[in-house]
């Protein structure tokens, strides 16, 4: 998967910006608060819809202006594909080749990506929210079925707790006709998030755990663990995973209506990371939290590749200056034969120069770039 070129029309601090050849290696210099994380979201925006920054689309949209453009054409393995996406206020709109998508998620997965950057390790040490996160947006480049039982759910968890709160002191056997309506509604898309998660943590673990142990040289193995709120870690079976589910719904009901929220569910659950049997996220040091968020970037890039059979494109958003020589050299060699990169760094000296000796520089300053 290759980004050719890409044009920006009142995107951030980008009035109107049109770059195209782009290289297999991209570095885009210049100091901070320029717009070199603005370009590189884009592309990212491009894949996804939405920002990893942000969940505000005006943000997006340039200071004064009612809606932004992006655009790009992408090489793939079956051609050439034209993508353009507009945000307003009025919402969004997304095109291939000129044809409108009637759904976002017909969209997404057209433009793969892989997006590292220094809060990524928020990912290993952060919220589990930050986790569930991170696992929706992946989950939904390489299967949009996914995002739609997302937003199904999230739409009957609302509704659900909104019940909850009213529920304290009213007549229980209308509540409890009601919770059930919501209840079966919840776990039909409870349960198909659950699953897909767990076979993506399974893939995921693969490459991950082999990953580390190269970084590491042999000396350490890294374990991912998806921790729900309803069944066993293992548990596959859809029959298995509703009965779970509707159970653990019973039994929380009355403290979910003294507390007025959904206490059980995908909206609950964790990503637990283990080096050698210790938690990572509690008793890792920090050289091992970021060897293993590497690990894991690393890993979606072989996961995406084995799911849809190109390589995604890799965006490196001040990142590399974070990583000390060895793990530096590490990702470059990772991407440099097969992955389109941008990399964007405050200057040419915080880089390991001599492996990116063919990349493409851009100089960028206060919303303009130079090739």
């Amino acid at each position: 998967m290759f980004v050719n070129n890409i044009v920006l029309q009142q995107y951030r601090n980008y009035e109107q910006l049109e770059l195209n050849e782009f290289g297999p290696v991209n570095l885009l210099i210049g100091q901070n608060a320029q717009g070199k994380t603005n370009l590189v979201e884009a592309i990212f925006v491009l894949a996804l819809t939405k920002s990893h920054r942000t969940s505000r689309d005006k943000e997006l949209i340039s200071f004064g202006a009612t809606s932004t453009h992006l655009a790009a054409d992408v090489d793939k393995k079956y051609g050439k594909i034209r993508l353009d996406l507009s945000l307003s206020t009025q919402g969004k709109k997304a095109k291939i080749n000129g044809l409108e998508q009637r759904k976002l998620s017909d969209f997404i997965g057209s433009l793969n990506v892989v997006m590292f950057a220094p809060e990524d390790l928020e990912i290993v040490k952060g919220t589990p929210g930050v986790r569930r996160r991170f696992l929706d947006m992946e989950i939904g480049q390489v299967a949009p079925g996914y995002l739609y039982h997302l937003q199904q759910y999230q739409k009957v968890l609302v509704q659900r707790n909104n019940l909850l709160k009213q529920a304290w002191g009213k007549d229980m056997a209308s509540v409890q006709l009601m919770l059930e309506v919501w209840n079966e509604q919840l776990v039909e898309h409870g349960v198909k998030i659950v699953k897909k998660r767990k076979q993506f943590i399974t893939k995921l673990q693969k490459w991950a755990q082999a990953i580390h142990e190269g970084i590491a040289g042999g000396a350490e193995e890294l374990k991912l663990t998806y921790v729900p709120s309803f069944s066993e870690p293992e548990e596959e079976d859809e029959a298995v995973l509703l009965e779970r589910f509707m159970i653990k719904l019973s039994q929380m009901r009355e403290q979910e209506i003294r507390r007025g929220m959904t206490l059980a569910g995908p909206h609950r659950d964790d990503l637990a990371f283990a080096i050698n049997g210790r938690e990572v996220h509690t008793y890792g040091s920090q050289g091992q939290q970021r060897t293993t968020a590497l690990s894991l970037k690393l890993a979606e890039i072989e996961l995406i590749h084995e799911e849809i059979g190109e390589y995604p494109v890799l965006l490196l958003d001040d990142v590399l200056s974070e990583l000390d020589p060895y793990r530096q050299t590490q990702l470059i060699e990772t991407f440099q034969s097969k992955v389109q990169t941008f990399i964007t760094a405050t200057g040419i000296e915080t880089l390991n120069a001599e492996r990116l000796k063919d990349a493409s520089i851009y100089h960028v300053h206060d919303g303009h770039v130079e090739h």
